[in-house]
């Protein structure tokens, strides 16, 4: 139960931050499916106890694979759909803590969630980096024509 109450959460954040950055109302429940496709990998993932920047990686490479295929479904840019799925993903709890320890004078668990805010950052940036590439390199051979 936990984990499907856990994917509709994400269905609706994406969706949230889909509606407050005025996505096209046609793209909004494409949105949320990658939202939700992206978390449900997340959490197999982090279930499996592989680790979190595993887990950030794969999903942000199946929010970017998804996004390019959807987008060229509802003829919108893969933009419109990767910004809002990868919401759930942001790690906003720990840069939560950097900050409050920061302001608290704990200098060394601030530093820690520091860093680990930055490592799932490039996580994310690095999962869809791979998707765009591979993307684009299916693409480019799969539009060539046999000679």
């Amino acid at each position: 139960m936990h984990v499907i109450i856990s994917l509709v959460f994400a269905y609706l954040t994406t969706m949230g931050f889909a509606i407050i950055i005025n996505i096209p109302r046609r793209a909004l429940p494409a949105c949320g499916l990658v939202g939700l496709c992206g978390w449900a990998v997340f959490m197999a993932i982090k279930g499996l106890e592989l680790g979190g920047m595993l887990a950030n990686l794969l999903s942000a490479f199946i929010i970017g694979l998804a996004s390019m295929y959807l987008a060229r479904k509802i003829k919108v840019p893969t933009i419109l759909l990767n910004i809002p799925s990868l919401v759930p993903l942001v790690p906003g709890g720990q840069a939560y803590q950097a900050v409050r320890n920061f302001a608290l004078h704990n200098n060394q668990v601030a530093l820690t969630f520091m860093v680990e805010v930055v490592l799932i950052a490039g996580a994310i940036a690095m999962g869809l980096f791979l998707a765009e590439f591979t993307g684009e390199t299916w693409l480019k051979f799969s539009l060539k024509t046999p000679s």
